[in-house]
């Protein structure tokens, strides 16, 4: 469930999966009652602040407002009224679901400039340790990174790790939408890399995007690059349950309400990824025509069936996949339930030859990348199945996962 091409072996799973129900026992008989008080965030403080505001004398509708009510209320407004509360309440329109998506992108790189500032000043602090000063730095390299021109970033978050999304291609006019959810280890500063481009969320997106066009050249698509929630960090007891997934599945669907247009959408869901879109899934918009998973460890149901959703559902592993000697099992909310690439779960499984382990799939040239951009333009008779699975290719035509059923 990690973004990183490790090998752990089956008994460090089930080491994991042991500690994991110790410390369910010993919190549910309180022996790690943790109290933490937390500062206001920035993000918080914004839209603190925009709760209190007001426009033209009138006062401005609640931020977590549907999203139908928040885009009329900002196309009632002026030019001048809206480029007055990008620039007073950058963060709150950033993240707001609804705001028009080129005015989220002008509010984030407002947001992001402020906190390239501040970061630049931690650098030189004193105040700080070393290693302290060095974190500054990374982070407002990544800040200065996000800031080039012609990005587009649909939401921003510098609290703890920090969540951001990216959008690539033009959301408004898509004709068909694609949403990359990455998995563990995903936060602003692994939200793209240099070397190994392509097991970051940006590569894959990236990726994604360009494979799309090649499939389909006519077809206007737009990828999201989707990093706005708080993924568990490595192999821990965070990755063996489902918490993190039901916390970004809650966001995840808030994105997917508030996407403009009524083109399909597909979602991509590499690693702990496919468990966020597993646990988000029966709460999906109509829009969302296919989900599709790779190096899944589950996801949190034992068939396709049970998703509760009318998306097409698809799954694809490597055979270099570590992620096939996890347990695929649910005991106590521990673990994510039925393999996905399973004939037992119902999904159509695609092929993903050449994907070269865990962190592969979005690596240009190979079978899982063109599958996953066959699905994202819709030309579901062009993907490749897997060899053993004779569902994959009797669906084809189209037929949701629901109709399967």
């Amino acid at each position: 469930m990690t973004s990183f091409d490790t090998s752990p072996p089956l008994n460090v799973w089930r080491a994991l999966l042991a500690l994991a129900v110790v410390f369910v026992m010993l919190a549910t008989t309180g022996w790690t009652a943790l109290r933490a008080h937390r500062e206001t965030t920035a993000l918080q403080a914004s839209l603190d602040e925009w709760e209190h505001g007001s426009v033209g004398g009138l006062r401005l509708p609640h931020p977590e407002a549907s999203p139908a009510r928040l885009t009329r209320f900002f196309a009632s407004l002026t030019a001048q009224e809206r480029d007055r509360l990008v620039h007073r309440y950058p963060l709150a329109v950033g993240n707001m679901n609804g705001a028009p998506v080129e005015l989220r992108y002008r509010a984030n790189d407002i947001a992001l400039g402020q906190e390239r500032k501040v970061e630049k000043k931690r650098m030189h602090d004193p105040r700080l340790s070393a290693a302290g000063q060095q974190d500054a730095g990374r982070r407002m390299h990544r800040y200065e990174a996000l800031l080039t021109k012609g990005r587009q970033i649909l939401a921003f978050d510098p609290d703890g790790d920090g969540r951001v999304a990216e959008v690539f291609g033009d959301l408004t006019g898509a004709e068909r939408v694609s949403v990359v959810v990455p998995g563990v280890d995903t936060d602003l500063l692994t939200f793209q890399r240099t070397n190994r481009q392509y097991t970051a969320p940006v590569g894959m997106a990236k990726a994604l995007y360009r494979a799309e066009h090649t499939a389909s050249p006519s077809t206007r698509t737009a990828v999201i690059a989707w990093a706005d929630y708080t993924a568990p960090d490595g192999l821990g007891v965070g990755a063996a349950t489902g918490t993190a997934a039901e916390q970004g599945a809650v966001r995840l669907n808030a994105l997917l309400r508030a996407l403009p247009g009524e083109a399909p959408v597909s979602m991509f869901c590499h690693s702990y990824g496919s468990v966020v879109c597993g646990v988000a899934a029966h709460g999906m918009p109509g829009r969302v025509a296919d989900i599709a998973v790779a190096a899944s460890p589950g996801m949190r149901v034992e068939k396709a069936s049970h998703l509760g959703t009318s998306a097409r559902v698809w799954a694809m592993r490597d055979a270099t996949d570590w992620i096939q000697d996890v347990p695929y099992l649910e005991l106590g909310g521990l673990g994510h339930g039925a393999d996905p690439v399973s004939g037992s779960f119902g999904a159509r499984v695609l092929s993903a030859r050449d994907a070269q382990g865990h962190a592969g799939y979005f690596e240009p040239g190979t079978d899982s990348l063109r599958n996953l951009a066959d699905i994202g333009v819709g030309a579901y008779g062009a993907v490749s199945c897997a060899h053993h699975d004779d569902g994959c290719r009797a669906g084809l035509s189209g037929t949701s996962t629901a109709e399967r059923a």
